[in-house]
C-alpha cells in the first residue's frame, strides 16, 4: 500500500467525490477514493435512528438525484436509488387555522426515468389555493409557471450542470435577463429575499411562505441578496412547479447506488484513509501521503474537501499566494444553519387544519407558522442569533414515512423536523444541549396546537442535531452550515467561493477541486462534480459522455 499507484485519487468519498470517481473509471481510469471516515457519503448518509427500527437523515434529506446526470449515465436505479413521487408538495399550515397546498404542476409518470408530464388538474389545484389569499397573487402564480417553462427551466438545468463562463460573459440565469418576457429583471439579482418575496406577492401567506421555505433551499435570510439562482430554484420550490421525491431508504442510497456503480467500473475504495497532504513536484501534483506515511501515487488529485482543508492543510508546505490565503479565511459561512433531525411517534399528526382544506398535513415540505411576514423579515434572524432558534416557531416537517415506509417499523412513523438557527461559534457545546431541548419542547408544546393528537403520549423518541454537532463530524461544514460557505450572490456561480478558486482547476498542476464550496453550491445533486470531471475530461481527452448521451450538457 506504501508505494499504490493509480491514474486518479479522488481525496474524500463524499458524494461529489463518489460522482468523480464513477466519471473517471468510465473514462477507463484507474481510480481510488481515499476516506478518512468509516463510510462514504460525506452528507449524503443515513442512519438508524432517532429510536431503533427508525432510520433518519442526519445532513442532506430532500434530494432530487433522479435529475443528474450520474442517475442516468451509470444506471443508477438498477443499484437500488429508487424515488417516490407524492402527488403534493409544499404546504403551509398558519397560526390563524388557514393553510395552503401546493401541488405538483408536473407529475411523474415514469418512475424509473423520473420522466414527467404536465398536470394541469394540479396547476388548477394550486391556483384556486392561492386564489383564497390573492387574485392577484393566483395570477402571479399562472404568470410564472408560464415563464417558468419557456425559460426558467432549461435556463436553471444548463447553469446546474455547466461552468459558470468568466464575467462579464452572462451565464444561463443572467441572459434570461436580456428576455424581455422572462420576468427576470437586472434589478432581481441584487434584490434580497425579503424584496423578492414582496415585488413577487402580496399576501402575506405567500411571502411568509418564500421567505421561510428560501433558507430550505439556499440557506438565505429575509435580508441576504441571494442571486438569481436563489430566485429561479426557491420560486419553482415554493409554488411547487417540479415534482416532490422522496429516496426510498434515506439519501444513503444516492451513495450506496455511486459506490457500486464505480465498484463495477473497477473504482477502489479506501476507509480510515486520512490524507494528510497533496504531494507536489515540480509545480504538479502526483499523489498524496496519508496520515500514517504511506502515499499514493497517481496523475491527477481531486479534491471533494473543502477549499480551506484543501489549500490551508492539504497544501501546507507548498506557497500559495496571499492573495488566496486572505481570501480563503474571509468566505463567509454564517448561514444555513439549523436544528434538525426526527420524531419518531405511533400515529402521524391530525391537523385541525385539515377540516377547512382536505389533505393539508401530507406535503413532503410542510411548514408551520403565523402569518406574520413583517415579523420573518426583521426579527427572525436575530431571535435565532440571540437566543437559538426563533420566539415564533417556523417549524418545517418531512413526514416520509408515508411514503417510505423502511424509515419506520410497522404501525409507527417518523417525521423530519427543521428550524434554523445560529453559527455553531455562538454558543457552547453545553448551551446547544440545552437549546436543542428547549427547541424540542417548544415545538412539541405547539404542534399540539395544530394537530390536538400531537401529546407527548405519541411520541417516541427524538434525536436533534445542533450546528454544533454537525461541525464536529463534517469540518467541511464550517460553524455547522449545510451550504459550506453561505449560498449569497457574492458566493455563488463563477464567485464561487471567490473569483481566484471558483475554476475546478486549481492553481496546481493535475490538481482539481469538485466540493460543494464551488458552483453550484450544497445540495445534493448539485453539478459540482460532474461538472469538474467535464473540466478534466477537456484537459485531458477524456470521453465527453454528455456528447454520447445527447445531452447539451
Amino acid at each position: 500500500m506504501s508505494d499504490a499507484k493509480y491514474d486518479a485519487i479522488v481525496i474524500g468519498g463524499g458524494h461529489h467525490g463518489t460522482i468523480m470517481a464513477c466519471y473517471l473509471a468510465k473514462a477507463g481510469m484507474s481510480v481510488a477514493v481515499l476516506e478518512r471516515h468509516t463510510a462514504f457519503g460525506g452528507g449524503a448518509i443515513s442512519e438508524e435512528g432517532p429510536a431503533p427500527g427508525f432510520r433518519q437523515n442526519p445532513c442532506a434529506h430532500f434530494t432530487r438525484f433522479y435529475g443528474h446526470p450520474a442517475y442516468e449515465d451509470f444506471n443508477l436505479r438498477e443499484e437500488g436509488l429508487e424515488y417516490v413521487f407524492p402527488e403534493q408538495n409544499e404546504g403551509m399550515i398558519f397560526d390563524d387555522g388557514s393553510s395552503f397546498i401546493g401541488y405538483s404542476a408536473y407529475r411523474v409518470v415514469d418512475p424509473i426515468t423520473g420522466r414527467t408530464e404536465l398536470a394541469p388538474d394540479n396547476v388548477q389545484k394550486t391556483y384556486e389555493q392561492i386564489k383564497a389569499f390573492s387574485q392577484r397573487d393566483a395570477d402571479m402564480y399562472l404568470r410564472l409557471f408560464d415563464q417558468y417553462n419557456k425559460y426558467w427551466k432549461a435556463a436553471f438545468h444548463k447553469h446546474r450542470f455547466t461552468e459558470p463562463p468568466q464575467w462579464p460573459i452572462p451565464d444561463a440565469l443572467e441572459e434570461l435577463m436580456a428576455i424581455p418576457d422572462s420576468g427576470v429583471e437586472p434589478v432581481h439579482q441584487f434584490m434580497s429575499i425579503r424584496q423578492i418575496a414582496y415585488d413577487f406577492f402580496e399576501s402575506p401567506e405567500l411571502r411568509t411562505l418564500f421567505m421561510r421555505a428560501t433558507p430550505t433551499s439556499g440557506g438565505c435570510f429575509p435580508d441576504d441578496p441571494g442571486g438569481l439562482m436563489t430566485l429561479v430554484h426557491a420560486m419553482g420550490l415554493v409554488l411547487s412547479f417540479e415534482p416532490a421525491a422522496i429516496v426510498k431508504g434515506g439519501t444513503q442510497s444516492i451513495t450506496d447506488a455511486l459506490v457500486s456503480a464505480g465498484k463495477k467500473l473497477g473504482v477502489k475504495y479506501f476507509t480510515g484513509h486520512n490524507v494528510d497532504k497533496i504531494i507536489v513536484e515540480g509545480g504538479k501534483a502526483t499523489g498524496v501521503e496519508l496520515s500514517d506515511g504511506s502515499h499514493f501515487h497517481s496523475t491527477i488529485v481531486v479534491s471533494d474537501l473543502g477549499m480551506p482543508q484543501t489549500y490551508l492543510r492539504l497544501l501546507r508546505d507548498e506557497t500559495i499566494s496571499d492573495r488566496i490565503l486572505h481570501r480563503l479565511n474571509n468566505i463567509h459561512y454564517d448561514r444555513g444553519q439549523i436544528l434538525w433531525g426526527n420524531v419518531a411517534m405511533h400515529e402521524l399528526p391530525e391537523y385541525k387544519a385539515e377540516h377547512l382544506n382536505p389533505g393539508v398535513g401530507i406535503q413532503p415540505r410542510l411548514y408551520t407558522g403565523a402569518k406574520d411576514p413583517d415579523y420573518f423579515a426583521s426579527k427572525y434572524q436575530h431571535d435565532i442569533f440571540l437566543l437559538g432558534y426563533p420566539q415564533q416557531l417556523y417549524v418545517l416537517t418531512a413526514p416520509d414515512s408515508i411514503w417510505d415506509r423502511t424509515r419506520a417499523p410497522e404501525g409507527k412513523n417518523t417525521v423530519l423536523i427543521e428550524d434554523f438557527t445560529a453559527p455553531a461559534r455562538f454558543f457552547s457545546g453545553t448551551e446547544w444541549t440545552r437549546i436543542k431541548e428547549d427547541f424540542v419542547n417548544q415545538w412539541l408544546d405547539k404542534w399540539e396546537t395544530y394537530a390536538p393528537n400531537m401529546t407527548r403520549d405519541n411520541i417516541i423518541a427524538t434525536r436533534i442535531y445542533s450546528p454544533y454537532d454537525v461541525q464536529s463530524g463534517h469540518p467541511d461544514m464550517i460553524e455547522g452550515g449545510w451550504t459550506e460557505g453561505s449560498m449569497i450572490a457574492s458566493q455563488l456561480g463563477r464567485f464561487r467561493p471567490f473569483p481566484e478558486l471558483a475554476s475546478y482547476r486549481s492553481p496546481i498542476k493535475n490538481l482539481y477541486q469538485c466540493s460543494s464550496n464551488l458552483h453550484s453550491a450544497a445540495g445534493i445533486g448539485r453539478g459540482s462534480g460532474y461538472i469538474a470531471y467535464k473540466v478534466i475530461a477537456e484537459d485531458r481527452g477524456l470521453p465527453r459522455f454528455w456528447e454520447m448521451a445527447n445531452r447539451d450538457f
